[in-house]
């Protein structure tokens, strides 16, 4: 039996994994939670699970969170970036799912990481962050990473038995959001209920939003290119309105190996828990004839701008990566509240990204600083009317 914790268990992917979890009992144990403010789902989750350790944003959500389990059996509550460090790096759990939302997740998924543990990771902007410093805490601790998102789950699958010296280029697919054939002029009113539409994937607010932009493949594109050890220039993206395959691998002898799937991240989750073992599950089994056709497109940098800002953080390197991911986190926020339009969220990142001068990454004290020098950076442009 794996011992798991699971760090965001209110998200998307985190209830994805509780939901694996539950249709096969006798594989998993759940040793710890963490979580932000979504109290009610997180208790739900405790009754559930019954895990040893539980993590919560604040006081005042532990305080609810004690309320509501009430006659249950207890379970040491923690608080804030200590208390999911804690749930990380939780001597009783073999492996962590990471599936914190933004650079949140950073500091748990390194203290994963640097107990020695199995990460499945979902928190991209762990590596986008801080790629260099996390894939060294890795070897440096035993460590591994399996990557959850389905584009790095897919690239990871279809890399089994292969020798990495016979790569030649990776594609992600997009399913290019809910604005992939509006008018370039119609963006700049799309509202966020508009944009929350994502027409495949039921995903968390934030991840939707990026996905519309195409933000979510520009830190994925990143994000690649530190898993797999290849230069963004050998990392292309392919718009697939069907986002039935998840990604593709070329080979030198000019191969090409794809995964596909109905978009459902059960099935990345699955594997990334149990591999290299595959589990069953209820899932509705793939039908071509169903899907009739795959189509392809590639995309358009006018359209969504977002994308380009993604290579050319990547190309500059060092710390801009950072930066990128936290400008972008403090635009989509101002765009949920109303306070941004959305051609405003690429706008802001890149002015962003202007200001800042790339330096190479040292240390983890030193990405949390341009964190949060680029949240303040993007924050006050956007009080600016940026």
């Amino acid at each position: 039996m794996k011992r798991l914790a699971i760090l965001g268990s209110t998200g998307s992917i985190g209830q994805n994994a509780l939901a694996v979890v539950s249709e096969h009992p006798q594989e998993f144990q759940v040793v710890g939670l963490a979580a932000g403010k979504n109290v009610a789902v997180l208790a739900e989750q405790v009754r559930m699970v019954r895990p040893e350790l539980v993590s919560v944003q604040d006081e005042a959500s532990a305080r609810e969170l004690k309320a509501l389990l009430t006659g249950q059996p207890p379970a040491e509550i923690l608080v804030g970036d200590e208390g999911a460090v804690a749930v990380a790096s939780a001597p009783e759990a073999d492996l962590v799912v990471s599936a914190m939302v933004g650079a949140v997740g950073l500091r748990p998924t390194l203290a994963a990481v640097e107990a020695g543990k199995i990460v499945a990771l979902a928190n991209k902007e762990t590596l986008v962050a801080a790629g260099s410093l996390v894939m060294s805490a890795v070897a440096a601790n035993g460590s591994s990473l399996i990557p959850v998102d389905s584009e790095h789950s897919a690239i990871f699958q279809a890399l089994q038995g292969q020798p990495r010296e016979a790569l030649r280029r990776l594609w992600l697919t997009a399913s290019g959001g809910p604005f992939r054939t509006w008018p370039l002029d119609k963006l700049a009113r799309a509202p966020p209920a508009q944009a929350l539409k994502h027409p495949n994937w039921a995903m968390g607010a934030k991840i939707t939003i990026d996905s519309a932009t195409m933000m979510n493949k520009a830190l994925e594109v990143i994000e690649a290119s530190v898993l797999f050890g290849l230069p963004v220039s050998q990392i292309e993206v392919f718009i697939h309105p069907q986002s039935i395959i998840h990604s593709l691998v070329e080979f030198v002898d000019g191969s090409v190996l794809a995964q596909l799937g109905w978009p459902d991240m059960r099935l990345p989750i699955a594997y990334a828990l149990t591999y290299p073992r595959r589990l069953p599950l209820n899932s509705e089994p793939l039908d071509l004839g169903k899907v009739a056709q795959l189509t392809f497109e590639r995309p358009d940098f006018e359209r969504f701008p977002s994308l380009r800002l993604g290579y050319e953080a990547a190309k500059a390197g060092g710390t801009m990566p950072a930066v990128l991911n936290a400008a972008n986190e403090v635009a989509v926020a101002a765009f949920l509240a109303g306070s941004l339009s959305f051609p405003g969220i690429p706008r802001v990142v890149k002015k962003t990204m202007a200001a800042h001068a790339a330096r190479p990454l040292e240390s983890l004290a030193q990405v949390l600083a341009v964190n949060d020098w680029a949240r303040e950076q993007a924050q006050a442009l956007i009080d600016r009317g940026a």
